[in-house]
C-alpha cells in the first residue's frame, strides 16, 4: 500500500511560490476572518500564518464574535474586501449556524476568492473560464497525478457534499472524465456504489465513518474529512483497517491538507500575476 504523501510535492510548490513573490512589491497578504475559536479553525489558521510567513507572504486576521449576524459579517467583509493591502480574503469555514455562509462567501469579489467559493468564482470554474482551481480539488488532483493514479474512465464516489470539499472535488472529477457519484452525507455511506468506486473522496467531516468493509481491493482512497474525536482531530476513514484494502491512501497527517494550504498562495499569486 502507497501513502499519498504531499511532502514530495510541497517542496516545489514553496519555492515556486517565493520566487514568484520576491518580484512583487509591497509584499502580497492574505485577509484571514475568523467567526469565534473552535479549535480545528484555529489549527487550520495558524498552518496558513506560517505557510504565509515561509514564502514571504503576509497575512492579517479579522476575528469576529461568534454571535455576530450576517448582516453585520457582510458590513465588515465589504471593509476587508475593498481593503487594497488585502490581496486576497478567505473565510475560515465553518461558520456559526446562524450565520448565511454563502451570503458571506459571495461578497469576496473574483479577483480575491482564493479559495473559489463565491457564487461567482464557482460558476467561472464550472464554464472553464478561471485562471485557479479550488485549493482542496487542486490538491487532489496534483496528489493523484504525483502518484500515477489515473482518474479518467474511474468510478469515483466523493463523499460528502459541501462547499470547501465534495462540490469543487465532484466538480473537477467530472472535468476529468470520471463517472462520479456523491454520497451526501453519513447515512449513505455504506452504500453498494462506495463498495464498487475505484477511488473514494471523503470529506465528510466524520470520525471514521469509512471502513475497510465497505470497500474494495486496490481502492484509492483520499481522505479530506476531519473532525474532532475525544479532542483528537481525525479524518472520516478508518486507518487500520481501509489500509488492509488499499492500494494508496491518504495518510492521518501529511496529505490533501499541507497542498490545499500551499495551493491558496499560489491562487494569490497567480491573481497578482494576472
Amino acid at each position: 500500500m502507497i501513502f499519498l504523501e504531499a511532502k514530495p510535492i510541497l517542496e516545489k510548490i514553496k519555492n515556486d511560490i517565493a520566487s514568484r513573490v520576491s518580484g512583487i512589491s509591497p509584499k502580497p497578504r492574505l485577509a484571514i476572518v475568523m467567526v469565534g475559536e473552535s479549535a480545528p479553525s484555529k489549527k487550520f489558521v495558524e498552518l496558513k500564518e506560517v505557510f504565509a510567513k515561509s514564502v514571504g507572504i503576509e497575512t492579517q486576521r479579522y476575528e469576529m464574535p461568534v454571535d455576530i449576524s450576517t448582516n453585520n459579517l457582510r458590513e465588515r467583509m465589504r471593509d476587508i474586501v475593498h481593503e487594497p493591502r488585502n490581496s486576497g480574503v478567505i473565510v475560515q469555514l465553518p461558520l456559526p449556524g446562524q450565520i448565511d455562509a454563502q451570503a458571506i462567501l459571495n461578497a469576496i469579489i473574483p479577483e480575491k476568492d482564493v479559495d473559489v467559493l463565491s457564487a461567482r468564482a464557482v460558476g467561472n470554474v464550472s464554464v472553464g473560464k478561471s485562471h485557479i482551481m479550488p485549493p482542496v480539488a487542486g490538491a487532489v488532483k496534483l496528489l493523484l497525478e504525483h502518484y500515477g493514479v489515473e482518474v479518467s474512465g474511474k468510478k469515483i464516489v466523493v463523499v460528502g457534499a459541501g462547499r470547501l470539499v465534495g462540490q469543487p472535488v465532484a466538480m473537477w472529477a467530472m472535468r476529468a472524465g470520471a463517472v462520479v457519484t456523491v454520497l451526501h452525507g453519513a447515512d449513505q455511506v455504506n452504500h453498494e456504489m462506495l463498495k464498487d468506486a475505484d477511488i473514494v473522496i471523503s470529506g465528510l467531516g466524520k470520525p471514521r465513518v469509512i471502513t475497510g468493509e465497505m470497500v474494495k481491493d486496490g481502492v484509492v482512497v483520499v481522505d479530506v474529512g476531519t473532525s474532532e474525536d475525544g479532542g483528537v482531530l481525525v479524518g472520516d476513514v478508518d486507518q487500520e483497517s481501509v489500509s488492509k484494502k488499499a492500494s494508496h491512501m491518504t495518510p492521518l497527517k501529511g496529505g490533501v491538507g499541507p497542498l490545499t494550504v500551499a495551493l491558496v498562495f499560489q491562487n494569490l499569486v497567480t491573481f497578482l500575476e494576472k
